[in-house]
């Protein structure tokens, strides 16, 4: 046998063996190196296992082995779950997939990713291979790239994804609500057929030229939605790069503003405009008077500013209340403006009143064709809430640059020219001159020293008896308010009276005389002094008064005067301009007891069927029809006509101002029952008054 043969069939063997331990070395260095965790299981304990499976859970090289599965777990709930869960899906012969949160050594857990495949089918607990993986940064990557889809989708604010080539690539759902697109309606577009056509080439050029500079852009920008509407967003655009630092799609983030500029708009509006007229406010006039009058100095052209002031406007609010009182402002507005020309401006500056402001015209001629023109149209009732409300204005005009060179100097002589109208007897319009001026001044120094009157103690109340032409003795007398100041003297009350009723005055001032009155009554009456009843006159602002009834009870009661001593004057005027509302004010003040009389009866505009239904006990003639009685047969005629009416009505008469002894007889040859003027009797302080009805009552005259 040749002694060479064993070597001849060992070397093979050698050579397999060989080959053998480095596969098993390659394989054991990629089972080691392996990036995901493998192990072999025998009966769910770790037979076998790489460095990535123990590094994963914590373990040091060799720990694991020998180490049941339940290693992986924090319970023995879920160990079992797990376990019978994958073992069932290997006995049925497939590969089981499952992600789990799994547990370290050290207690902390990472969501992973477990495989395996069985061995042998016909026992799979006897063998099998799994891998883990750490899905830990993979999930969280995941879960960010679903948060970012939900917020893409459920923004507020709508988003377009456009590709390099400026195609539309993603949209949301608010992109849609905001456009009327669907996503497949805009998919592969290019965004420019959402454009409104409102901005220019020069526009987007510059846009997208920032964009590839800065990388940014933000604006408003004008589109069409697909209904076709137009509508203001506000952009911000992105651009994205690759790693390459190519662009690779643009992100524009874009919100509708329509209602925030309406909102800025309406502001804009109320800042500029009379909320409740819609006419220009004062600021607004300011800046375009300033512009008239800029255009008229280079032109060489006048221009004429109009002061409207609404005559008795705050008795509207006191006796309808302020709802009723803005309705009469709007149609007054309303009524101002159609008296004028477009190019004119009307605003209205506060309270009741308005300015004009006429340009290019030919002045003063006119200013008051157009002051004319206001006034009628102004005559014409206004029906607001069931009442026909009667308005005048008083109207002052200045003419630049006549009445002043500037904006300041035009508005305070309008100004002056209004309350010229106002003394002119309202209702018309008046045009400045200097002597207004002067008058204004005096006014103002007026209206300041009569707010201090009361409280200086400046007032005083004067009485005139009113004489019974039955028997001469003194039926009653009338309480007259005087006002004496140490620089002004004795004011008239013609001058001043008026003035306290534009200022709000006269409703505490006509109280106090009330009141005054009755303690004066009272002292007469505590003296035995026979004077019929005092007689007070009633402003038109204090009737109207809600509170009026209660306040006379009041007065009366805590001055202890019998109400049938207290006779309240109501100018004719008064009840009839709110008839309805008197009717019923005068049954209140009836029922306290009081004596109820029509002053100046004769001058205003008396319906004999409202006359009927007053609770009033006598008419008072106006001095302006005794005046003329002896020579005037108009005059002689009228006083005669209300005698007759009165009495028919059953009421009785008092006629005033009788000078002289023919006046009073024939009055008392017509049945006047009483009168008074300075035939009789001077007013005089309450003294005078009261000595004066002693000795009538001494002396009675047939």
């Amino acid at each position: 046998m040749n002694s060479d043969a064993p070597d001849a069939l060992t070397q093979p063997l050698q050579e397999t063996e060989q080959a053998l331990n480095k596969a098993l070395r390659e394989l054991h260095g990629i089972f080691n190196t392996a990036v995901m965790g493998i192990v072999l299981l025998r009966h769910r304990k770790i037979d076998r296992c790489n460095r990535r499976m123990e590094e994963l859970f914590g373990f040091a090289e060799g720990q694991m082995t020998g180490c049941s599965t339940r290693v992986w777990y924090d319970d023995d709930e879920t160990w079992e779950f797990v376990g019978k869960d994958v073992y069932a899906e290997l006995a049925a012969g497939r590969e089981a997939f499952r992600e789990l949160w799994f547990t370290r050594k050290d207690g902390s857990h990472f969501w992973g990713r477990l495989a395996g495949r069985a061995l042998d089918l016909a026992d799979v607990y006897a063998g099998s291979v799994w891998i883990i993986e750490d899905l830990t940064i993979e999930k969280a990557e995941r879960e960010e790239l679903l948060l970012a889809r939900k917020v893409f989708e459920v923004n507020s604010e709508a988003i377009m994804v456009s590709d390099a080539s400026n195609r539309i690539v993603r949209v949301n759902a608010a992109f849609e609500a905001i456009t009327g697109y669907r996503e497949n309606e805009v998919l592969g577009h290019d965004p420019k057929m959402l454009g409104s056509g409102r901005h220019n080439g020069d526009f987007f050029q510059a846009m997208w030229k920032t964009l590839r500079q800065d990388g940014y852009w933000e604006g408003e920008i004008w589109d069409k939605r697909k209904d076709g509407s137009e509508y203001p967003k506000w952009v911000h655009i992105n651009t994205i790069r690759d790693s390459d630092a190519r662009i690779s799609h643009f992100v524009a983030v874009f919100s509708d503003i329509s209602e925030r500029k309406a909102s800025e708009e309406r502001i804009r509006y109320l800042a500029q405009h009379d909320a409740l007229t819609g006419l220009p406010n004062r600021f607004t006039l300011a800046v375009h008077l300033e512009h008239a009058l800029a255009r008229a100095e280079r032109a060489g052209e006048k221009i004429g500013l109009m002061f409207i002031d609404l005559d008795n406007f705050k008795t509207v609010n006191d006796t309808l209340g302020h709802a009723v009182g803005d309705l009469l402002l709007c149609e007054v507005a309303r009524r101002i403006t159609c008296a004028v020309r477009k190019s004119d401006i009307v605003a209205r500056i506060g309270g009741d009143e308005f300015v004009v402001v006429l340009e290019s015209a030919h002045l003063p001629g006119d200013a008051g064709m157009v002051a004319q023109k206001i006034l009628e149209r102004m005559s014409e009732a206004v029906p607001v809430d069931g009442n026909e409300l009667h308005t005048t204005p008083s109207i002052g005009i200045a003419i630049y640059p006549d009445d002043g060179s500037n904006s300041e100097d035009l508005m305070k002589n309008a100004d002056v020219a209004m309350y010229h109208a106002k003394s002119a007897g309202r209702n018309n319009y008046q045009f400045y001159a200097e002597h207004m001026n002067q008058a204004a001044a005096v006014r103002v120094q007026m209206e300041a020293r009569l707010r201090a009157a009361m409280a200086a103690n400046e007032f005083s109340l004067h009485f005139q008896p009113q004489i019974d032409l039955s028997n001469g003795m003194v039926s009653g007398c009338e309480a007259l308010l005087r006002w004496h100041n140490a620089e002004l003297g004795s004011v008239s009350p013609a001058s001043f009276i008026p003035l306290t009723e534009e200022i709000g005055l006269i409703v505490p001032i006509g109280e106090w005389v009330l009141r005054r009155a009755c303690e004066t009554a009272k002292r007469w009456l505590d003296a035995g002094i026979e004077f019929g009843c005092v007689a007070v006159n009633i402003s038109p602002q204090q009737f109207r008064q809600r509170n009026f009834p209660q306040s006379v009870e009041n007065i009366l009661r805590e001055t202890g005067l019998p109400a049938a001593c207290l006779e309240l004057e109501i100018t004719e005027s008064t009840i009839m301009e709110t008839a309805e509302t008197a009717v019923a004010m005068l049954v209140r003040l009836k029922e306290l007891g009081i004596t109820l009389s029509v002053d100046d009866f004769g001058t205003g505009y008396s319906s004999l069927a409202y006359l009927k239904r007053f609770p009033i006990d006598r008419l008072k003639i106006d001095r302006s029809f005794v005046t003329d009685l002896e020579t005037d047969a108009s005059d002689a005629a009228i006083a005669t006509a209300v005698i007759a009416l009165a009495h028919s009505l059953g009421l009785s008469v008092v006629a005033e101002g009788v000078e002289t002894q023919g006046q009073s007889d024939f009055l008392q040859e017509r049945g006047c029952d009483s009168v008074q003027g300075y035939f009789y009797c001077r007013p005089g302080p309450a003294d005078i008054a009261a000595e004066f009805c002693r000795q009538r009552s001494n002396t009675r005259h047939p």
